[in-house]
């Protein structure tokens, strides 16, 4: 298809802390006890995409997940793991790798997507209408977060303005406009040049973007030079390539094309004949094509690109791995409506018992569940819609609900554990009681401790 992709990893999120180390990088968090970035890299090689950069931040990320991918993946997909610089937003990553671009395409993809969306339907997409970018976008969720996430994650996730505002042409392939971040605050201001080339517009504000963006490479890199204080992909590069598409300040045909004003928006307004064919052509994929008048209303050149939409069905699952809820939420999916996801196969009982576990005597691991390889666990325990890691040691009576339990966890008698997250070499004492919690990596909780809404870790050095 020669396309490139560029994943990025990330590094050590300060969102996600104290899920995250520097021994355990964003794109290495496990879901259902596989890394996130497996998700994306697995449904990359199905759509045939195989000519991989991956980017990650800091050093200490970049040896981790540049050793896992070695590992893992080096004999089934050209990749190359290349280190960026730290905060330099998505743009900056583009810029840090654009002297390993030599594609016509680049397809640039978030590592902490879980989805069952094919890449490859965007790209194809992007080359059917010879698009400068074409976004992916889903449908947002509209109900609330099950009953059993906490009170806190409920009132969070009622708050308005987590989405975009989207603008589309009739045919729902054309991205007209769109407000992100502050912008939503804003009043909308749509130029006239584009309501009259489309005729309508449809205004959306039920779509999330899925942070998979396909690019003209020549036209992103032109982007990225000459708009040197752009940041993100999603809030910088994307909004201005909208905006200029009738009125293109890249560079198109070798020519640099200046954004229009608002004397040439009154001239345009004014030629009545160029408003006609505008007219007689709107609602159609074709606006495209139209011209727009040149400098001081001089004969008509082309200046226009277009900027595409790939919008998934209502039936896809597509979700980002960017807080520690949607860490809890995605692993809960994956485990359970979502458990084709996984890649594994779930038992008559609905959940996944690795065959080197070991249960104890009236010991019950319900459905939507997953217990992990040489994980041991006591008698009278109970599990339900949790994943639990590899070689994790769980004494007697312990309970736990709708959580997370990383890689080589002790849990000692007594314990419970409720919608919460336990990194790796966590020690867990007798009769704990954990609601609501994440514990940092090779943490200690003492004996009877009792803790609720709390982020327990060890202080970085």
């Amino acid at each position: 298809m020669n396309f490139q992709v560029v994943v990025l990893a990330g590094g050590t999120s300060k969102k996600l802390v104290p899920l995250v180390s520097k021994e355990l990088p964003k794109a290495l968090l496990p879901v259902a006890n596989r890394p996130v970035i497996s998700y994306v890299l697995e449904l990359l090689e199905l759509s045939n995409l195989k000519d991989i950069i991956v980017a990650v931040e800091g050093k200490e990320a970049h040896h981790c997940v540049e050793h896992w991918i070695l590992e893992a993946y080096m004999d089934r997909l050209r990749i190359k793991v290349e280190r960026v610089p730290d905060d330099v937003g998505t743009a900056g990553v583009l810029r840090a790798v654009a002297h390993l671009l030599t594609a016509k395409d680049i397809l640039v993809v978030s590592g902490d997507i879980v989805s069952d969306i094919p890449p490859g339907a965007v790209a194809a997409a992007h080359r059917r209408h010879d698009a400068v970018v074409t976004t992916m976008l889903c449908p947002a969720p509209v109900s609330g977060p099950s009953d059993s996430v906490s009170s806190i994650a409920k009132d969070k996730a009622k708050k308005p303005g987590h989405y975009n505002r989207i603008g589309l042409d009739p045919t729902k392939q054309f991205l007209l406009y769109i407000a992100t971040g502050a912008e939503l605050e804003k009043d909308m201001r749509i130029q006239k040049s584009i309501l009259c080339a489309v005729g309508q517009m449809e205004i959306r504000s039920d779509l999330m973007d899925a942070h998979l963006y396909a690019f003209k490479r020549s036209v992103l890199q032109e982007v990225l030079n000459q708009k040197d204080k752009f940041q993100s992909l999603k809030q910088d590069v994307l909004p201005y390539l909208v905006r200029t598409q009738l009125s293109s300040e890249v560079v198109l045909n070798g020519v640099q094309q200046p954004e229009e004003n608002g004397n040439e928006k009154a001239s345009y307004q004014n030629n009545q004949e160029l408003l006609s064919q505008v007219l007689y052509n709107s609602s159609t994929a074709s606006f495209h094509e139209l011209y727009a008048l040149g400098p001081k209303g001089s004969i008509p050149v082309r200046r226009t690109h277009k900027c595409c939409v790939y919008i998934a069905s209502n039936s896809k699952y597509c979700m980002r791995l960017d807080s520690i809820q949607a860490f809890s939420d995605i692993n809960r999916d994956v485990i359970g409506d979502a458990s084709h996801l996984s890649g594994y196969s779930f038992s008559a009982h609905n959940n996944i018992i690795h065959p080197s576990a070991e249960l104890g005597s009236k010991t019950t691991v319900g459905p939507h569940c997953m217990l992990g390889e040489a994980s041991i666990m006591g008698d009278k325990c109970s599990v339900k819609r949790s994943v639990i890691g590899r070689h994790c040691r769980i004494g007697s009576n312990v309970k736990v609900v709708n959580s997370v339990v990383m890689n080589h966890v002790t849990i000692a008698d007594g314990c419970t554990i409720q919608n919460s997250v336990i990194c790796s070499n966590v020690q867990l004492q007798e009769r704990v009681v954990l609601k609501d919690c994440q514990v940092g990596a090779n943490f200690v909780v003492t004996t009877g401790s009792e803790c609720k809404g709390e982020a327990l870790a060890k202080k970085e050095k």
